[in-house]
């Protein structure tokens, strides 16, 4: 047997909350005033932490489960969560959708499935470009809600401390909120037609939908039959929250030790990730996230060498703990296949643990200019249902031959009847985009569109794994 590490072996002492102070630290705003800042930030100190270290240390079990195949992790939400949008009837429409995916992976993969929302603080976002200039007029670029507001004025603009405090409040009230619905058994899988979203009557999918939806129940109810089990207690499952880690002077604030643990564990969300603007060896985020308990997300992209990819797993994760990273990967549908596999070869030889999981999102975005209907001669964010559909079936094939476990997914999407991007059953155009674009920053699958993924790619992921892995070939762009 492997001897793990023990928990007083993977402290540090060269590391504290504040030494990625002396790093670059990319993507931070600039805040106005720094005593504004502080004094917000001492206000958040005292607070209590918005998760525990119990619900971090049992998701952290369950991703190195995932890695081993044993289990599937669905991690999705908004790519920026907004403020207006912490209502009960929002948050339970993102979990139910979460919940249906899950449902389709469950009845596929037969493996538990782990629910990583992007919620609960997924409140600030990088930006290209400091500014941006419309009419002539050059503003700071909206940060997200945590930040600054997306109106194009100088007020709403400028970096205002007081919104950490009011992101802060909607994170705690949307986790408690998500807490309660599983506690009253709004996620009992016994019973999932309790929270059937009611496009599904509409959906092209919907037959085969409701037949997984049969098939889960009755199975779940006769082996309670069977076992003399009270309904309701095998069927139920939990939830866990995940925002990217970017406001460096907010995460710190919000790091605890813990009675009868040792260590630090950053306690504003379960699961932490570093995107792919501020994830290299050096940086202040890196540096920031090496010292904490939690398992962490590293987004890597077609420029990511594959050196750089086991540095900074290395410095993530020095004492190879299981569970502890998870490498997101983010290629674009036309690259994945002559960049991904250098990275997986590198981390395996390099015989380091992590979780692998494919974001088909970032790397498909795209720029469209439709011809005709409201939006014409617009310039307009998207990514194609097709596209995403294809870098997830690439990546399946890509860990196959390496041998390596495909053992999550990450996307960005919304149980609200938008249309941003374009395809899917309905065949959604780009002069159809009008119809309820609402995202402020980059488009998200529809319901209808991420269970429509779900279906997809869940009998392709299940051939996968019951197949044999062979050698991973060394694939070059254009082959």
């Amino acid at each position: 047997m492997t001897n793990l590490p023990t928990i007083s072996s993977l402290t540090d002492a060269s590391w504290s909350p504040a030494t990625w102070r002396a790093r670059p630290a990319l993507q931070q705003p600039a805040w106005p005033d720094r005593g504004a800042l502080e004094s917000v930030l001492d206000a958040i100190r005292a607070l209590p932490p918005l998760v525990t270290s119990g619900e971090v240390e049992s998701l952290k079990s369950q991703l190195a489960s995932a890695a081993r195949g044993e289990r599937f992790v669905l991690q999705g939400g908004d790519c920026a969560e907004s403020f207006a949008d912490c209502t009960s009837e929002r948050v339970a429409s993102q979990l139910k959708l979460l919940l249906q995916m899950s449902l389709v992976l469950v009845h596929e993969l037969r493996v538990p499935v782990v629910r990583v929302g992007r919620i609960a603080g997924q409140y600030a976002k990088p930006r290209t470009s400091d500014t941006e200039t419309r009419g002539g007029i050059t503003l700071p670029s909206y940060r997200g809600d945590n930040v600054n507001s997306p109106a194009f004025d100088a007020d709403a603009r400028t970096p205002d401390p007081a919104l950490l405090m009011a992101g802060y409040e909607r994170a705690a009230i949307t986790l408690n909120f998500m807490r309660s619905l599983a506690d009253s058994g709004f996620a009992d899988l016994h019973h999932p037609e309790q929270w059937d979203l009611e496009w599904m009557s509409h959906s092209p999918l919907g037959a085969e939908y409701r037949r997984m939806v049969d098939s889960i129940g009755d199975s779940l109810r006769h082996i309670d039959s069977m076992e003399g089990m009270l309904p309701g207690g095998r069927g139920r499952v939990e939830f866990h929250a995940s925002h990217e880690c970017l406001l460096l002077d907010l995460e710190e604030a919000l790091v605890r030790t813990v009675p009868r643990r040792e260590g630090h564990y950053l306690l504003s969300t379960h699961m932490p990730w570093i995107g792919l603007r501020t994830a290299s060896p050096g940086s202040a985020h890196v540096e920031f996230l090496r010292g904490v308990a939690n398992p962490v997300g590293v987004k890597v992209g077609p420029g990511t060498s594959p050196e750089d990819a086991v540095a900074m797993v290395r410095t993530l994760n020095p004492h190879r703990e299981p569970g502890k990273v998870a490498l997101i990967h983010r290629m674009g549908a036309r690259r994945i296949a002559a960049t991904l596999p250098e990275i997986v070869r590198a981390v395996s030889a390099a015989n380091l643990p992590v979780l692998w999981i494919c974001d088909p999102m970032h790397g498909n975005t795209e720029i469209v200019t439709p011809a005709e209907g409201a939006w014409a001669g617009r310039a307009i964010k998207t990514r194609k249902f097709a596209h995403i559909v294809a870098e997830i079936e690439q990546a399946i094939e890509v860990h196959a031959s390496c041998g390596t476990v495909l053992g999550g997914m990450h996307f960005e999407l919304t149980g609200d009847p938008v249309t941003e991007c374009t395809g899917g059953a309905r065949g959604l155009s780009d002069e159809q985009l009008a119809r309820a674009y609402r995202s402020q920053i980059d488009p998200r699958l529809n319901s209808e569109q991420a269970l429509e993924v779900a279906m997809l790619v869940a009998r392709r992921l299940r051939s996968s794994r019951l197949s044999s892995p062979v050698q991973c070939p060394v694939r070059r762009a254009g082959s």
